[in-house]
């Protein structure tokens, strides 16, 4: 994996400044939600706080209660998450703010007969007693089975993997791609299916969380055996407030099982902060100072939770979540962040008839610099596959069969300039073999990314995988509503589904094999999970055929 150098802000310094460093003074001044946030992150670097040690034997109750997890695979390397807490649904976690020494173990097999590394890490209380271990001098291409021990505790084990070398031939590869976890709208069903399948590693295209309030039953899960704590019935504002719902959600138990089975590639859209905020602009009429300081909680409750290495620890408002993975020279992998550099969205957030702002090609979705960093890495690329998991819709998508249509300002259709050189970057670069891979939505789309999104006849630069939603939009429909008029709509829609689920991607030498996989309920437990359809991609024609 290769970083680029972390990208200027949009925001100005002075805001990016108040949100790393507020000082006492000035927490005495701010008021509300900025008061409590100015004093969240303003928490130290770890181990500068936490002199005292406990003792793990000390504990009493189950810490693994949030489960475990790796990401981001390297050919030598793989990167081990888990966090402390043996009461998740309370503020401290139900640890005293002291360190904690945890005992990892990686192995050939599952039964720790062939230990392939161990070693110990520090849970330490300024990040609520996470762990993220970078485990080196791995063989490329190679399974493995890890867990952690704290005290007389053992975590459930964990299946992860390392990367071809990046000069291998590797001959295959299966990804999943997810999205959109709402806690309230559902049970995660696809995940538990997802945790059964055989794939090579997940990609989270977005919306892991979602800050709104959940209410004591769970919403539509409508729980009759529990009730969650009211500290949930709020809105997420301040680190606490997105520390404790990472618990709630990562609590679940098919969440759990998808991660301990596989290994994830993770990237936020949205509501890890905040609705269809832009850069440093937010949903509503907050000032951007004040923002910036909730979206410095949100980052750094992000970081804590996910299985991210080290180049992804925030500073303050900012943190470099884009970033770059191989798997052989079978594919590259660039992972955008389409929400922390991108403009302020023309004409609103919803669903607009374009006007000439969307056109402007000052107006960004990545920044310039990630898509410098894009297009300089496609012309880098000597992999086959070239897949960009990202989060909101790429290709055209019309509403309606007026002229001209209503377009989403929140997707690439609101940043037209930005897509159109992204494309023509792709095509200068001798792109054969382009996907996208989109979340975001709460549907399943296929789409044939077209070089003239107006004209059906014009060249397919590449395809374009949206996956649905786990939960998000409760059970759906198979033929939502709309289902004939976008058809008609966008010609070079292949595939629309309104389902809940995830989507499979194995790709080949030859071919891409597509298969959207859908269950058909999750507002009650249980649901089978069965293939709506299945695609195929061949090297050099990019489009979508149905298999």
């Amino acid at each position: 994996m290769t970083l680029a150098a972390h990208p200027r802000p949009q925001h100005a310094p002075e805001l990016r400044a108040a949100a790393r460093h507020i000082g006492r003074r000035r927490f005495l001044t701010v008021t509300g939600a900025a008061a409590a946030l100015a004093f969240a992150v303003n928490l130290p670097a770890a181990g500068a706080a936490s002199a005292a040690e406990l003792d793990a034997r000390r504990i009493d109750t189950d810490p693994f209660t949030l489960g475990i997890a790796s990401g981001d695979p390297l050919p030598d390397s793989v990167l081990l998450w888990t966090r402390l807490a043996p009461a998740p649904y309370q503020p401290d976690g139900g640890l005293p703010a002291q360190r904690v020494t945890v005992h990892w173990e990686l192995a050939h097999d599952e039964n720790f007969t062939r230990i392939a590394r161990r070693g110990a890490a520090i849970a330490y209380p300024e990040f609520h007693h996470t762990v993220h271990v970078e485990v080196g001098a791995l063989d490329p291409d190679r399974v493995y089975h890890y867990r952690f021990r704290a005290g007389t505790w053992i975590s459930e084990t964990g299946r992860t993997r390392t990367a071809p070398s990046p000069a291998g031939a590797a001959s295959s590869l299966t990804l999943a791609a997810v999205s959109c976890q709402a806690y309230t709208d559902g049970y995660y069903t696809a995940y538990r299916h997802l945790a059964q399948d055989d794939v090579d590693v997940v990609l989270h295209l977005g919306d892991y969380l979602y800050e709104y309030a959940v209410n004591s039953v769970g919403g539509y899960r409508n729980y009759t055996d529990r009730t969650l704590p009211a500290l949930y019935n709020r809105e997420t504002v301040t680190l606490e407030d997105y520390r404790l719902r990472y618990a709630l959600f990562k609590s679940d138990p098919d969440l759990r099982a998808a991660h301990a089975a596989h290994p994830f590639v993770v990237t936020w859209d949205d509501h890890e902060t905040e609705n269809n905020y832009a850069g440093d602009t937010p949903e509503n009429s907050v000032p951007p100072e004040e923002f910036l300081l909730r979206r410095a909680s949100a980052y750094r409750a992000y970081w804590e939770n996910q299985p991210l290495r080290r180049p992804q620890q925030p500073v303050g408002p900012d943190m470099q979540l884009y970033r770059r993975l191989t798997w052989g020279r079978l594919a590259q992998f660039d992972v955008l962040d389409t929400r922390q550099y991108r403009s302020n969205q023309a004409y609103g957030d919803g669903s607009q008839i374009p006007g000439p702002d969307v056109d402007d090609p000052a107006r960004t979705m990545t920044g310039a610099t990630q898509e410098r960093w894009l297009l300089d890495g496609w012309r880098d690329s000597a992999a086959l596959w070239n897949v960009v998991p990202q989060q909101v819709t790429f290709s055209q998508r019309k509403f309606d069969l007026a002229t001209p249509s209503r377009l989403s300002m929140d997707a690439w259709d609101g940043y037209r300039a930005s897509r159109r050189r992204v494309l023509d970057g792709a095509r200068a670069a001798g792109i054969e073999n382009l996907m996208v891979l989109t979340g975001d939505v709460h549907v399943g789309y296929g789409f044939d990314i077209k070089d003239d999104f107006d004209d059906p006849d014009s060249a397919t630069l590449g395809t374009e995988i949206v996956a649905t939603s786990i939960a998000s939009g409760r059970d759906g429909t198979d033929k939502p509503a709309n289902w004939d008029t976008y058809m008609r709509a966008n010609p070079h829609m292949r595939f629309y589904n309104g389902r809940r689920g995830y989507v499979t991607v194995a790709l080949g030498q030859q071919s891409a094999r597509t298969d959207f996989k859908t269950v058909p309920y999750v507002t009650t437990p249980g649901a089978p999970v069965t293939t709506a359809a299945s695609f195929v991609t061949e090297v050099g024609e990019p489009g979508l055929t149905p298999a």
